[in-house]
């Protein structure tokens, strides 16, 4: 198991955990010690170049000479922007949290994850003058896990002020701010957020991307990702998380343990610096290490992620439904967006032999899926029940009337 920070909005890879957003924490000054070894990796198979990120591609600057300028002409810079990206009969970009595209390339697939939506907006605001802000969100922490990695998703969105000619001289501190968000307000509201750089969204988006290539098996670009996204902003401490995972998986232990420690020395309580430390450690043989790290991370975090949810998959393997369906309710009672978990559910209820139930839980997967991958399958599930929940009416014969 390996452990990723990430932001799909933004990514993180933990335990092996990876972090993929930067909603963790203020970044700090980056540590000193030089923690690359380029030497151990292929060179990468892609360009990988941070500023592609946000750049315009020629049918990007054309839709906003065309469809964008009228909306401009009747609705200002700004709301013009909004409604030519965003409005249903426009271009309408929709959610898929499956790959992090770069401004170009979610405006060409008309989809994307926050990040996608982040950079899009930001390309078309900075070529229209707007001025932009980048915000890290703070929502609770949300889990998954693909191919023996645990992803932690952060969030960020984009905030716009009004062009800086319309602006009052006499306005102090910020300009009235517009912000863009896939979620909807219910879900940000009360939650904090924080202004990052541009310096720091980049560093995400590169982590984005160096997170996915690990998750097919593509190390060697994985590596080259993670490295840009240190050299882009070196405070932000998610993607040397991500650099040790994967000098682990080169076998390269003594370089993943001192890029860990020194993640460490910043955060000391960082969950997927020493979920991943504890693996180092046990990888060595210095098990009573690993088992005092693991203490300390069981008193941060006392009960893993996916813990019930790999008891119950072993519980339907056995055939125990009933207890399958116990645990698999532990795992979407605290994590109720993963559309495994009710997916499980589901099969668990079916199990048991009952339909209605494991229709509704499939229905949630396909409610809260992420990807159109998992849009199909859960919605090719969910079709499958309902025409089996018709059969099972059809043959049940209608009673008469009392006393007929």
């Amino acid at each position: 198991m390996k452990n990723i920070r990430a932001s799909m909005c933004a990514l993180v890879v933990a335990g092996l955990a990876l972090g993929l957003s930067g909603c963790a924490v203020e970044p700090k000054a980056p540590p000193q010690a030089d923690v690359f070894l380029d030497a151990a990796f292929r060179p990468p198979s892609v360009v990988i170049d941070a500023q592609e990120a946000l750049a315009m591609s020629p049918a990007m600057q054309r839709f906003a000479e065309t469809e964008m300028a009228s909306e401009i002409r009747l609705k200002g810079q700004r709301d013009g922007l909004i409604d030519a990206l965003y409005t249903r009969g426009r271009l309408q970009l929709d959610y898929d949290a499956e790959t992090t595209r770069t401004a170009a390339e979610a405006f060409a697939a008309k989809r994307g994850n926050c990040m996608s939506l982040v950079l899009m907006t930001a390309a078309f605001a900075r070529h229209l003058g707007l001025p932009v802000r980048f915000n890290s969100v703070y929502l609770e922490e949300s889990w998954s896990r693909m191919n023996g990695i645990f992803f932690i998703a952060g969030h960020v969105n984009v905030s716009l002020a009004r062009p800086l000619s319309l602006q009052s001289r006499a306005v102090f501190g910020d300009p009235e701010l517009l912000t863009i968000d896939f979620l909807p307000p219910d879900q940000l509201r009360g939650n904090r957020s924080r202004p990052i750089d541009e310096a720091t969204l980049l560093a995400m988006f590169l982590n984005n991307k160096a997170a996915e290539a690990l998750t097919v098996g593509r190390v060697d670009d994985a590596y080259w990702w993670a490295r840009e996204a240190i050299r882009t902003d070196g405070r932000w401490l998610a993607a040397y998380n991500t650099l040790a995972v994967l000098y682990r998986r080169k076998g390269l232990l003594d370089r993943a343990e001192a890029t860990l420690r020194l993640v460490l020395e910043r955060e000391p309580l960082n969950t997927q610096a020493m979920s991943n430390l504890i693996l180092v450690l046990s990888d060595t043989g210095r098990r009573d290490e690993a088992q005092r790290y693991a203490n300390q991370l069981a008193q941060i975090q006392p009960v893993a992620p996916y813990k019930y949810f790999d008891e119950g998959v072993a519980a339907m393997r056995a055939g125990d439904y009933a207890q399958a369906r116990q645990l698999f309710r532990k795992e979407v009672a605290r994590a109720a967006y993963v559309p495994e978990f009710h997916f499980w559910l589901g099969l668990a209820n079916y199990g048991l032999g009952d339909v209605s139930a494991a229709r509704g839980e499939i229905a949630k997967a396909l409610e809260n899926s992420a990807t159109v991958k998992d849009r199909e399958l859960y919605g090719a599930k969910l079709a499958w029940l309902n025409e089996m929940r018709e059969q099972q009416r059809q043959r049940t014969p209608l009673r008469g009337a009392a006393g007929s």
